[in-house]
């Protein structure tokens, strides 16, 4: 079948899924040289108008292009660039200039160019908007002096998504503005940072005097909450969202342990099937919420699957490593401090254990989740914001 052919979206997808693994082999050709040409057909993310790495159909036909580009062997852009793939290119898109639109997004799906998200401090961790990363105009620059911490794949990175204060007589989230940075300049500083893994996947980010343009800014200058809050929302989904098989994963690991163990108390079988049943619910839930999403951005479903895969996989690994018996008090790998293979899994459960801990703060704590479901879903009253209208100037900082 031929795209003329077609006279359905679908068929014309399919056609065109047809023709990309016609001409390359996934598994033959490098990953860039796949991901490139499945881009120029407008398969990167087929919601994107043509020419930016889409065909400006539905977004629910993505999902015949990567069940059959996955099924063929392709790498999967979200493994090797979570940040660019799942944050900066849903941002760029919404937001973004046309020359940021041309410049960024194919290098982004094509994994060339790496990125990370810089909006944490020291003193604003759940509190973003209350950072204090100062951008101060320079002609057509902004001069950036401040520190940002758990950013992943920093020392990975080619650009950064910033979010810095450019005005802190307005409030909190009005004195905010949005850029994309260079992470190979002078006065880019990464540090890393170690976890309890024993491994280093994220950093601490110094900025002396750094500089970017003013068309690297995305958004209007002070706008920058509105840009962070699309940032914010495709990281959650990004995080707690992906479909992954029935069966498989975490769980279907789990699985396979209890049965090549020979473990036969009828208890542990329960809480196991218990398990199984909260990670196929999840799962649908991203379905249902998958479908439910037009070409707009997400909404608070992603804090609802973010919420839910936190928590699930803090309890699983739990009731892993206790199957192991005490085998899971040995950590199984090495603990040197090391930078961690990001596109790779976890060597053993133990490692996985540790790594979930993170799972409930990262992407916005649970907590956080919390608020922004009983707030924006149930229609519960807010927390009590008594810094909200005041100057960032004078708010009292830690």
């Amino acid at each position: 079948m031929t795209v003329t052919d077609a006279t359905t979206d679908e068929q014309r997808v399919n056609a065109l899924v047809d023709t990309l693994l016609s001409e390359l082999d996934p598994k033959a050709v490098p990953a860039q040289e796949f991901l490139g040409r499945q881009f120029d057909l407008g398969l990167a993310w087929v919601h994107h108008p043509e020419g930016l790495g889409g065909l400006g159909l539905s977004p629910k036909l993505q999902r015949i292009v990567n069940e059959r580009v996955f099924a063929a062997g392709a790498v999967n852009p979200m493994m090797v660039n979570p940040m660019g793939y799942g944050m900066g290119a849903p941002t760029i898109a919404t937001h973004g200039s046309d020359e940021q639109k041309r410049r960024y997004l194919r290098p982004i799906f094509t994994c060339e160019e790496l990125w990370c998200q810089m909006f944490s401090e020291p003193g604003a961790g759940s509190d973003v908007a209350g950072l204090g990363t100062r951008a101060v105009r320079d002609g057509d620059e902004w001069v950036i002096n401040g520190q940002k911490v758990w950013t992943s794949l920093a020392h990975l990175a080619r650009w950064g998504m910033l979010l810095a204060r450019t005005d802190p007589e307005q409030p909190k989230h009005k004195g905010l503005s949005y850029f994309v940075v260079d992470m190979h300049q002078p006065g880019v500083e990464v540090r890393p940072l170690r976890q309890v893994t024993g491994e280093a996947e994220f950093n601490e980010v110094y900025f002396t005097d750094a500089r970017v343009p003013d068309h690297e800014r995305m958004g209007e200058v002070g706008d920058g909450w509105r840009v962070a809050i699309t940032t914010l929302m495709n990281e959650r989904v990004s995080i707690g969202g992906s479909i992954a098989p029935r069966g498989s994963g975490l769980i279907g690991q789990a699985v396979e342990l209890f049965r090549s163990r020979g473990i036969t108390d009828p208890a542990v079988r329960d809480e196991l099937m218990r398990f199984w049943i909260r990670a196929e619910i999840l799962r649908l839930t991203n379905i249902r919420a998958s479908a439910n999403r037009k070409a707009s951005n997400p909404g608070p479903e992603g804090s609802i699957a973010k919420l839910a895969m936190a928590e699930l996989n803090k309890e699983l690994t739990e009731f892993v490593v206790g199957l192991l018996g005490p085998e899971g008090m040995l950590l199984g790998d090495r603990y040197d401090l090391r930078r961690a293979d990001h596109t790779k899994g976890y060597a053993s459960f133990q490692k996985q254990f540790l790594r979930a801990r993170a799972n409930s703060i990262e992407g916005g704590t649970s907590e956080v989740m919390r608020n922004i479901l009983g707030e924006r879903t149930l229609g519960l009253p807010g927390d009590v914001r008594v810094d909200k209208d005041l100057p960032w100037s004078r708010i009292p900082k830690n």
